[in-house]
């Protein structure tokens, strides 16, 4: 930590000059500093204050060519004030905070663009329509990447076809960690059309296959969905999304199950502000929830973090959500979530969720944050975060 004030302010200093120059490499650097509060039943509180530092360097682009090599450090003044989900002997007995100290190469990648199609080769982020099953994570201060090779092609008018084959899914808790990376036979392919009508028409095969310790996420999932908005005044617009997908198990999994996904969502938008409601089912058989292993799990299902594996009687999760902007530039969003088991309809908690957040300039933000999840019964613990962050970005 001794270091990293002057370190920034070398690193902001030389950025001005290089991104002044158009034709030459483009430096970024992006810094979050954040203070995440939690209680938990059960388990002594946490308190995290962290700071998470990236510097990237691109090279100009050359005859179709683009890289980007990026680091990452992640920086705490007391590291046993919470468990960096078990890394730390000091954070025994407390809540997780999944932000692990750690220095290391975030991404690393070459691309080459041709026409309407980009291959990208290394470490890199990707996130596939809204991340429910394929994301970076970008909540945690460590984001999840993949060694992989993508290919997209943009070719035919308003057709995105993806392909990806992911070698190594580098995860949120570090490479120090049991479970910080899994390694992967996995094929991705995602296929989406914008010219209806309603909206943009998606399909997709998601072929996941990872060696122990975590074969056990092993699955194929099938599915579509469809997602649009429509102007019901100048001043009103509507906004859905229909999705469903089935999923067995695949490769080296040991288990036996077939379950299914559902997602209905609809919402109105005006200047005031908008509302959303939802329905979202993650279906359950043989003991084995609906998987989504690669997913941006903390924007699904609550921001306490209790359904990051759906549980083995599934889950149903109805929410409404309000967004509104308040004076001074603030934007407020509002969440509630009422869970239950797919299967048997046990009552499993309540969630209310709140975030306030302000631009300060085109490069910094403020944030606050809450979620309170309340327990239906003594399977789960009742849970109390709190965050406060701000984030630079160049």
């Amino acid at each position: 930590m001794k270091f990293l004030p002057l370190s920034l302010a070398t690193l902001l200093a030389a950025t001005a000059p290089l991104n002044a120059a158009p034709a030459g490499p483009t430096l970024s650097l992006n810094v979050r500093l954040r203070y995440e509060d939690v209680q938990q039943t059960g388990l002594r509180d946490a308190e995290a204050l962290t700071v998470r530092t990236r510097l990237g360097l691109s090279p100009a682009p050359f005859h179709g060519w683009t890289a980007l090599l990026e680091g990452e450090n992640i920086a705490t003044p007391d590291g046993d004030c919470y468990s960096q989900a078990g890394l730390n002997p000091g954070g025994t007995g407390r809540a997780v905070v999944a932000d692990p100290e750690l220095t290391e190469i975030n991404q690393a990648w070459l691309a080459y663009t041709y026409g309407g199609t980009t291959a990208t080769l290394g470490r890199q982020r990707l996130v596939l329509d809204n991340a429910r099953f394929v994301g970076d994570s970008g909540w945690r201060q460590d984001m999840q990447t993949f060694d992989a090779i993508v290919v997209q092609d943009k070719t035919l008018e308003k057709t995105v076809l993806t392909y990806a084959y992911l070698d190594r899914i580098n995860r949120v808790f570090g490479d120090r960690h049991p479970q910080g990376y899994w390694h992967s036979d996995s094929h991705l392919l995602n296929a989406s059309y914008a010219g209806l009508p309603g909206g943009t028409l998606t399909g997709y095969a998601y072929l996941l296959d990872f060696k122990p310790p975590a074969a056990a996420n092993s699955c194929a999932t099938y599915g579509a969905s469809f997602a649009g908005k429509a102007k019901l005044s100048p001043e009103l617009t509507l906004a859905y999304r229909l999705e469903a997908a089935h999923q067995t198990d695949y490769g080296s999994s040991q288990l036996n199950y077939s379950a299914n996904y559902f997602l209905l969502e609809t919402g109105l938008s005006a200047k005031p502000g908008g509302l959303t409601v939802g329905y979202e089912v993650l279906g359950s058989d043989h003991g084995t929830g609906f998987k989504t292993p690669l997913a941006t799990l903390h924007a699904f299902n609550g921001w306490a973090d209790l359904f990051l594996a759906t549980p083995a009687t599934g889950l149903r999760d109805t929410y409404v959500k309000l967004g509104a902007p308040l004076p001074g530039a603030v934007a407020l969003v509002a969440v509630g979530h009422w869970y239950e088991s797919a299967t048997g309809a046990t009552r499993l908690g309540t969630e209310f969720n709140l975030q306030l957040s302000r631009k300060f300039g085109p490069r910094c933000t403020g944030l606050l944050k809450y979620a309170d999840f309340r327990r239906g019964n003594t399977t789960q613990p009742d849970v109390r975060k709190i965050w406060a962050q701000v984030e630079f970005a160049l």
